[in-house]
């Protein structure tokens, strides 16, 4: 697939990493240019600029945090009938609860801003430790939990989830993003204010 990542952090360059070891043509943009040229020459992938970047991509993963979403989406052009995979997490500045809940969710009010764009909730319950080091922890697969409104945009991102390596769960609708997000602060809070460390992830466990 043809993969555009925005955002040049830790979850960035995590997604950036196996999106390219899984052979997909990654393309990453990010509000620093000369971070997204080196992340991008760290693993064999493009730095594009954000202006028109979306333009040829099948999926735009959205790697920055909640506060700058919208805006980032909004740089990179006409997302109309694009899928686009929202990773955020709406937490608050000590990252030990979220801002918003209950009667919406973070991966709903981006929807909302982008219209026309298929917004599917993923990755969010993984963090970049486990990202950067691969799909498996303790010789099992983590999970991706996967939620839209979308069938074709959520099977595209379940396609390019497993193309990785990761097992991955279909929860339903974008609404389902508001217990998703949820059990993603839990799993922050586990791993920093309980002190579990960040090689841990949440998962879900079926008879074969």
């Amino acid at each position: 697939m043809k993969v555009l990542v925005i955002g040049a952090g830790n979850m960035g360059a995590g997604l950036v990493k196996q999106f390219a070891a899984a052979s997909h043509q990654v393309t990453v943009t990010a509000r620093d240019a000369a971070k997204a040229q080196a992340l991008a020459e760290r693993f064999g992938a493009k730095s594009v600029p954000s202006a028109g970047a979306a333009s040829d991509r099948d999926v735009i993963v959205l790697a920055t945090g909640y506060a700058d979403a919208v805006a980032a989406l909004q740089g990179v052009g006409d997302l109309a009938g694009k899928t686009v995979v929202d990773i955020t997490n709406p937490v608050a500045a000590d990252f030990m609860s979220l801002t918003i809940g209950h009667t919406t969710s973070a991966a709903e009010t981006i929807a909302a801003a982008i219209p026309g764009a298929h917004v599917v909730k993923a990755f969010n319950t993984v963090f970049a430790q486990v990202l950067a080091a691969g799909p498996e922890l303790d010789g099992r697969k983590v999970s991706v939990f996967v939620a839209s409104d979308d069938k074709g945009a959520k099977e595209t991102v379940k396609a390019l989830a497993q193309s990785v390596g990761f097992d991955v769960v279909d929860t339903g609708g974008l609404g389902n993003a508001r217990y998703l997000e949820p059990l993603g602060g839990l799993n922050i809070y586990l791993g920093y204010g309980a002190g579990l460390g960040t090689s841990i992830a949440p998962t879900w466990l079926r008879n074969a």
